[in-house]
């Protein structure tokens, strides 16, 4: 094939593919079709899979797609599929792109509708196949010990409130303590009245006159 026949980017199965690509790499890149089931569509097509995309003829192309939408026309073990014995028809098919999603979602949605042990799992959003989830896993909900730090003016009963309690305390004690003797009246203090002398008693106040 001349270098003008060469397909730079061309549509295999509804997807857009690099003509630069090896046959087996790019069929693997269409979902639902993985590199063993491309390299069992190649064998049986008789088509080189190291062969780049980009130099493949219309009629290959046609071979493959359909290859991969019907299997065992070309001669491939029904066990290679991926949908065998259909629940609602009993037939064994190979689904791909939005077909194989649109099954998936409703073999979820049939297991919730009758309640069972992997339509609860589904619900949950647990591990389904029986994985451990003692270690791994751990999305979502709580995990491990949030530490809150306190905020100034908390409650009494808060952490680091004793220690503005204690400090407070102390100064009612002190203000209330006698001082020493000999020791100087601290500064600013009101000097205590001197007593009369002799023993005198003080005269009384006298009373406001009546009118």
């Amino acid at each position: 094939m001349s270098a003008s026949e060469y397909k730079h980017i061309l549509r295999i199965a509804g997807k857009d593919i690099e003509g630069g690509k090896k046959l087996i790499v790019a069929l693997s890149e269409v979902k639902g079709v993985g590199y063993n089931f491309a390299q069992v569509i190649t064998q049986s097509l008789n088509i080189n899979p190291d062969k780049r995309v980009g130099f493949l003829t219309d009629g290959e192309l046609r071979e493959i797609e359909q290859a991969i939408t019907n299997p065992a026309n070309a001669g491939i073990p029904q066990w290679y599929s991926n949908r065998r014995k259909n629940m609602d028809t009993g037939s064994t098919q190979h689904l791909i792109t939005s077909d194989l999603d649109f099954a998936a979602s409703n073999d979820i949605d049939r297991e919730k509708l009758v309640m069972s042990w992997r339509g609860y799992r589904h619900m949950f959003g647990l591990r389904v196949r029986g994985q451990r989830t003692r270690t791994t896993g751990r999305k979502g909900g709580a995990v491990g010990v949030k530490k809150v730090k306190a905020m100034p003016g908390a409650a009494p009963g808060a952490p680091g409130a004793a220690a503005p309690a204690a400090a407070g305390a102390a100064a009612p004690a002190a203000a209330g303590a006698k001082p020493a003797a000999g020791a100087a009246p601290a500064a600013g203090a009101a000097k205590p009245a001197a007593a009369p002398a002799g023993g005198a008693k003080p005269a009384p106040a006298k009373e406001p006159a009546k009118k």
